[in-house]
């Protein structure tokens, strides 16, 4: 089904469904409470989605894409890379992670991602000696394995690896990061030679986060009044200019023409004054159609292998690099989408098909009790409960920023009670808070009921309220 764009049609389970040629998710697990993964990947398949990036090789997860069809890939964990320097253990990891669920009706594994941005700045170089090594063990692995033909080891990669000089800020003078050229260059080759692609995760909304000097606009794909001009190609975008000055820095080290996989993109609806609905609404219904018109972009014209990100919220995700990191799901916690998005590209925007079946706690909340006398240590209550739970919609710009004190309060204590299981242990804050049987939700801030955790992890969060709100009455009363 050709025209200026390429689709895919998809019937699964009775529900006919578009979906972009080439769309993947980034299905991230960073959650107190996980859905099933059957849940999910019935999600997947209702939605049409037939790619998937993973962050490690979870047995349950693999488990569960057995037999779908969804072409997957799977991940080493940067904490892993050290051990994959070993030849013996990269075998093992092959063998037990991809090897065995290589059968008819198995898994459809076609990529292994040997680490994540392990090149980051943020990191202090503690990767970058061990991951050229451990991709090329886990890459001659799966060669040795008889794998190697259809299953190509590579490196998500942050955009930071690649740059434009000061002097001359445009996307045909891009080269790799000076600190690490040598490095690149090297993985450049070793990917080639085994047929494996680049896989770069490509952020326009990092390009707004904290500078506000940026170009609102350049963010997006609906046009600016001053695109960049690089010595005659106009770049009216962030993403383009970012993934050309890859290109030109493959091509500087002879491998110009390289296949690019973009790993991650997408855009948080919250934790920022620039993470919301709207503004994801807009960044999708830009990226959506140009991936599905096979556009490309001015140095790579045509179809561009994309895997958005990411799938779900994931609620216990590290926010050093900001709030924002826990929101990037276009699925909020509980598998429900968060707007209309339409995957094929073609602006019909129907909501997503959510999660089916979901399980929730029973409807009760806690909140901020308007009866207590001594309020000394409410302050200490509040930062507790945020450190324990998600406290991320109470930051500036985001949804519950408008609450008052109280509100404040009565949002942090629901957040750790819920993470809690609604242990009643975990709504009291030394007499500051109260259960509510009725939803103190308000219009634009949602006060959530967890969903039910899985049967594997059901009985810790309880013994976890236990042992702090314990510890916490001891130390602080």
């Amino acid at each position: 089904m050709e025209k200026n764009w390429i689709l895919r049609w998809v019937l699964v389970v009775g529900v006919v469904s578009w979906c972009v040629e080439g769309i993947g998710v980034n299905w991230g697990t960073q959650a107190t409470h996980k859905l099933p993964p059957g849940t999910v990947v019935q999600m997947l398949k209702d939605n049409g989605i037939q790619k998937v990036k993973l962050f490690d090789a979870d047995d349950s997860t693999m488990s569960a894409l057995a037999g779908t069809g969804i072409e997957v890939m799977v991940a080493i964990p940067n904490i892993q890379l050290a051990d994959m320097n070993d030849y013996e253990r990269a075998q093992q990891w092959v063998k037990k992670s991809v090897k065995r669920y290589n059968f008819n009706g198995g898994v459809n594994v076609k990529y292994v991602a040997v680490g994540n941005e392990p090149f980051l700045k943020s990191y202090n170089n503690s990767f970058v000696n061990i991951t050229l090594p451990a991709l090329q063990n886990i890459q001659n692995a799966l060669n040795e394995a008889g794998l190697g033909n259809t299953i190509k080891a590579t490196v998500p990669l942050n955009a930071d690896v690649y740059q434009s000089p000061a002097n001359n800020p445009v996307p045909s003078a891009g080269t790799f990061r000076p600190d690490i050229s040598d490095l690149m260059t090297q993985m450049v080759q070793f990917l080639n030679k085994n047929s494996a692609p680049f896989t770069v995760n490509i952020y326009p909304f990092l390009s707004l986060y904290g500078n506000d000097d940026f170009p609102f606009n350049y963010a997006f794909f609906d046009g600016v009044e001053n695109p960049i001009n690089d010595n005659g190609t106009p770049y009216t975008n962030v993403f383009d200019a970012n993934f050309d000055t890859l290109v030109s820095a493959l091509k500087a080290v002879g491998y110009g023409d390289m296949p690019i996989i973009v790993g991650e993109v997408g855009w948080p609806t919250e934790g920022d004054k620039n993470a919301n609905v709207r503004n994801a609404l807009r960044f999708y219904n830009g990226l959506l159609p140009r991936l599905a018109a096979n556009k490309g972009t001015p140095r790579r014209p045509g179809n561009i292998e994309v895997y958005l990100f990411g799938l779900i919220d994931e609620d216990a995700k590290s926010i050093a690099p900001g709030n924002f990191e826990r929101h990037w799901g276009i699925f909020q916690y509980d598998g429900q989408p968060k707007f209309a998005m339409d995957l094929s590209g073609q602006g019909q925007n129907k909501f997503l098909i959510g999660a089916q079946n979901v399980k929730y706690l029973a409807p009760r909340w806690c909140m901020f009790n308007p009866d207590a006398k001594d309020l000394s240590k409410l302050a200490d209550n509040i930062n507790f409960a945020c450190t324990n739970g998600d406290c991320t919609a109470l930051g500036y710009g985001s949804s519950c920023n408008n609450l008052d004190s109280n509100g404040n309060a009565s949002y942090a204590f629901n957040m750790y009670f819920q993470v809690q299981n609604q242990n009643p242990m975990a709504c009291n804050f030394q007499g500051l808070a109260k259960l509510s049987k009725d939803n103190i939700s308000t219009p634009t801030c949602n006060f959530i009921i967890q969903i039910v955790p899985s049967s594997s992890s059901s009985l810790m969060p309880s013994l976890v309220a236990f042992f702090f709100v314990t510890l916490f009455i001891i130390l602080f009363s």
